[in-house]
């Protein structure tokens, strides 16, 4: 297809919900589906026997984390916690081992919160109505709709970042969503979801977005809607209003954090580590404190001097460990940290 060059024409704004011709959505419900059909990925909560608790688990742990790091991790979950009840009488300490590095340790905690709710309210059920779905700890709009319909068969839209993105491009011609989801755009995805295949259509549009019409490289050659991409057929325009910042990580609290919790890990479960082994620095360490450093476990020093390489000084370092503390992370025993 001949389409202008990017840039050539003003955009619609970010914000535009457009009325969709009945018969071009029913073209490209089918196409998104059929490719589906022949490219999508094999994945084990796709499968026929996936439970709903696996696909609950799914979704809280791919939340803003890919799927090739979600699917090891989530495959020894499952092994180790098959069940709500399982993992509601797990150690938190556990929970967070197997987390491991999925970033965000926090839904794991939530997630246990989540398990034990489904075993109070639900005999251990993960219930199929989106209310119910909302009133457990942690689980929001998007996880509703998500196991909604992929562990129950139910017609709602499932919006995640891709399927907003292709929604808007093909129908909108716009080149990303605001950040926020507003209630009219919902009811407009809405509208767009078809009454047959329905769970198939909220599927195929997420892995299009995700392996087709990507955020920063969309494939537009390879993709099965590009004769009836507005987006496309507009040439492409990148709308100045909508700024597309990618999440810093070097030198952020984040990137400490996670290293204090890879300590935490490592160490685990020897005895708890010195807070000052983590903040102090090199030259305030006594000589017991360096000779302690020493002789620790490889993996465990490693996982310590990265922690004190970060933040030389140690005030950052004493701050989120006692974030970690007040998020139920960490414990601090006396001047020792440990997992909870």
């Amino acid at each position: 297809m001949t389409h202008r060059e990017a840039g050539e024409v003003t955009p619609p704004p970010a914000t535009a919900l457009p009325a969709v011709d009945p018969q071009t959505l029913s073209i490209v419900q089918d196409r998104v589906t059929d490719w589906f059909r022949a490219h999508a990925r094999s994945l084990p909560w796709r499968e026929p026997g996936a439970t709903a608790w696996s696909i609950l688990v799914c979704e809280v742990m791919s939340q803003q984390t890919p799927i090739s790091r979600v699917l090891p991790r989530w495959r020894a979950w499952m092994a180790t916690w098959p069940t709500p009840a399982d993992l509601a009488e797990a150690p938190a300490s556990q929970v967070l081992l197997a987390w491991d590095s999925l970033g965000y340790p926090r839904r794991a905690l939530r997630l246990q919160e989540t398990a034990a709710a489904l075993v109070e309210r639900h005999d251990g059920e993960v219930p199929d109505d989106e209310e119910a779905l909302l009133a457990l700890p942690g689980v929001g709009a998007y996880t509703a709709a998500a196991v909604t319909s992929f562990a129950h068969g139910r017609r709602t839209a499932v919006l995640d970042v891709n399927v907003r993105r292709v929604l808007g491009r093909v129908f909108a011609g716009v080149q990303h969503r605001p950040a926020a989801l507003t209630t009219r755009e919902r009811r407009w995805a809405a509208d767009l979801v078809p009454d047959a295949h329905h769970v198939e259509w909220n599927a195929a549009a997420m892995e299009l977005g995700a392996l087709v019409c990507t955020a920063a490289s969309p494939a537009c050659d390879t993709c099965p809607l590009q004769d009836t991409c507005a987006w496309l057929a507009a040439g492409r325009p990148v709308d100045p209003a909508v700024k597309r910042r990618g999440q810093a990580w070097a030198g952020t609290d984040r990137q400490l954090r996670g290293a204090i919790m890879k300590a935490l890990r490592a160490g685990h479960p020897s005895p708890p580590i010195p807070l000052r082994l983590l903040t102090a620095p090199t030259a305030q360490l006594t000589a017991d404190e360096s000779a302690l450093l020493a002789d620790v476990d490889e993996p465990v020093r490693r996982a310590i001097t990265a922690v004190r390489e970060l933040d030389a000084g140690g005030e950052r370092t004493a701050r989120l460990a006692q974030d970690l503390v007040d998020d139920g992370l960490a414990v601090l025993e006396g001047a020792r940290l440990r997992l909870p």
